[in-house]
């Protein structure tokens, strides 16, 4: 067995730290516009492209909103994400230092003196594990540069402190990320942050071309480089039925262990005759209806039966009306997946079609996309030409 790897220590001294003690290992900070424009998505992806020309790449999320707990601390879900994905050489505790509770902005204007120290050297000793030994740190904020300053660790407060580099990830368009990213960038370079250059995410296939090109000439002309634009990818917006019965608060009635993690490409509510249903018996399709419409699930059913094969891809009963036990008994011969909840057919339908998709660690089919939209569309020379030469590193001390 080799030997465990040994990390810097946290300091046994009562002197708290006001910044990483770290200072050679290339930190870049993935910064957004908004929520939901990419920024976790761009950060497993520049791990996956960096690690490609270097095994050395940390990662780290300085303050998290949404965590979860393991091993009794409450850690980043995006931290977790990353770490399950690429087995990332950074104690998991590390990278996930500060995590907002609901009522950590209370406790902090309680005393925002003393609780910003203590913040600020959770975050620089996590910091420098997080880097120990590394050539790359993706710092992943949280929303825009704005957002944390209640409580002092703005994203570009954070940047700043960190001594980091930014990248900004804005949504597909033209008018609006560029407004957007200038204003973002007055924040970081009030708080004296580098932007290195700007990720348009998102952007329609047919208008790439336009938007590659006036992003770029706009961008030019705040003196921020446009590193690539990422293509809308259908399939990272698509839930899987696992996500669709947690968004949906539902219960499973049948087939979850071999189906969870299935995905399905429309959505059909069952307000029809059952004959009108027949022509959307297909193997993509997820069919919303009421469970007293058995006329709609016996059809399901008998399909099923004459196809030896997935005629749909799952069943989602509503007003938590249960079907008849026999036609229960015959849903769970098949291999139907069949989700039940107590929301209306038409407020399930609008629900999933305006869920937000996070990537879970068993998204294979999706990793793989994200890793290969950021190899093909996003130029690492460019993020990599943005350090220059680097300073010898600090020794770092052994627990």
């Amino acid at each position: 067995m080799g030997k465990a790897k040994k990390f810097p220590r946290e300091q046994d001294d009562t002197e708290l730290l006001s910044a990483p003690r770290n200072i050679s290992t290339k930190r870049i900070f993935i910064a957004a516009t908004r929520m939901n424009d990419g920024k976790t998505t761009t950060s497993l992806a520049l791990f996956a492209a960096l690690r490609t020309r270097t095994s050395k790449v940390g990662f780290i999320k300085p303050v998290g909103q949404r965590f979860i707990e393991v091993d009794g601390q409450q850690i980043d879900e995006d931290s977790v994400l990353l770490d399950a994905i690429f087995k990332v050489d950074v104690p998991i505790e590390a990278m996930s230092p500060i995590s907002i509770h609901p009522t950590y902005t209370r406790e902090f204007l309680d005393d925002p003196e003393e609780k910003n120290k203590i913040q600020i050297d959770c975050m620089c000793r996590a910091f420098d594990r997080a880097a120990y030994e590394k050539d790359y740190v993706i710092i992943e904020g949280t929303g825009h540069a704005g957002v944390g300053s209640v409580f002092d660790l703005s994203n570009a407060q954070v940047a700043r402190r960190l001594n980091a580099k930014v990248i900004i990830v804005a949504s597909g368009g033209i008018g609006r990320p560029v407004d957007e990213i200038a204003l973002n960038q007055s924040l970081f370079q009030q708080a004296g942050v580098e932007v290195i250059g700007a990720i348009i995410n998102k952007v329609l296939p047919d208008k790439m071309e336009d938007i590659q090109h006036y992003c770029g000439r706009a961008l030019q002309r705040m003196g921020i480089p446009l590193l690539g634009c990422i293509p809308v990818e259908e399939q990272l917006g698509i839930p899987s039925l696992l996500q669709v019965a947690s968004e949906l608060d539902g219960q499973w009635l049948n087939a979850r262990k071999a189906n969870e993690h299935n995905r399905f490409e429309r959505v059909i509510i069952g307000a029809m005759a059952a004959k009108g249903l027949v022509e959307f018996l297909e193997p993509g399709v997820l069919i919303i209806t009421s469970g007293d419409r058995e006329d709609i699930i016996l059809s399901a059913i008998a399909a099923e039966g004459l196809a030896k094969e997935r005629v749909i891809a799952g069943l989602v009963l509503t007003r938590n009306v249960m079907p008849h036990p026999k036609l229960i008994e015959m849903i769970q011969e098949t291999q139907i997946p069949v989700i039940i909840c107590d929301h209306e057919s038409y407020h399930v339908a609008s629900k999933i079609n305006n869920m937000t998709v996070k990537t879970l660690p068993y998204d294979d089919d999706k990793i793989s996309i994200i890793k290969r939209l950021i190899t093909e569309n996003v130029d690492l020379d460019l993020i990599q030409n943005a350090f220059g030469a680097q300073t010898e590193s600090l020794p770092a001390m052994e627990i």
